[in-house]
């Protein structure tokens, strides 16, 4: 019988930076970026309430266009999988990282710059050898002169359910 494994990943979280797109001698884009993920629980023992921020280094492949959009604060829907990588510093010593390498990313357009929302994902393969890591997808933001004008209000006749949401509103 064979086995199965997932490797998933999805974050909703803050940028903590802008982010940074470097290039290959081959063109290929490699943009990189972190996110704060915070969680609120209220501890027991003494009734206070407790936050804790986590932080992810996120890389994305092949979206030089996308660095313009993803600024400190913003807040961002991530999809992808965990990706650890290991190298060897100056003196020999071995290092760790994992990562998210991103298939998709909406913003979500809250955070510093305006709090304008929209966006869409794409995902796509490809090789990324040159950068000595696994591959993903390209993320596509909508440019904010293409963004879709607000649905107008519905009226209702009588006392029938009125949804305050509809699939356009939701972010993924």
């Amino acid at each position: 019988m064979a086995s199965r494994s997932v490797n998933k990943v999805i974050l909703i979280g803050n940028l903590g930076k802008d982010a940074e797109t470097k290039f290959a001698p081959s063109g290929t884009a490699k943009t990189t970026f972190s996110i704060a993920t915070s969680r609120r629980w209220k501890d027991q023992a003494t009734g206070d309430w407790k936050e804790e921020t986590d932080w992810h280094n996120i890389v994305l492949w092949k979206s030089e266009n996308l660095a313009n959009y993803l600024q400190k604060g913003k807040q961002v829907f991530i999809e992808g999988r965990l990706t650890t990588r290991s190298w060897d510093d100056k003196d020999g010593n071995k290092k760790w990282m994992t990562e998210v390498v991103a298939d998709n990313v909406i913003l979500l357009g809250q955070g510093g710059g305006g709090g304008e929302g929209g966006g869409g994902s794409r995902s796509s393969s490809y090789d990324d050898s040159e950068f000595g890591s696994g591959g993903g997808g390209g993320p596509v933001s909508m440019p904010r002169s293409a963004r879709r004008e607000p649905a107008a209000p519905t009226q209702s006749t009588g006392g029938s359910f009125e949804p305050g949401i509809t699939d356009d509103d939701v972010p993924f």
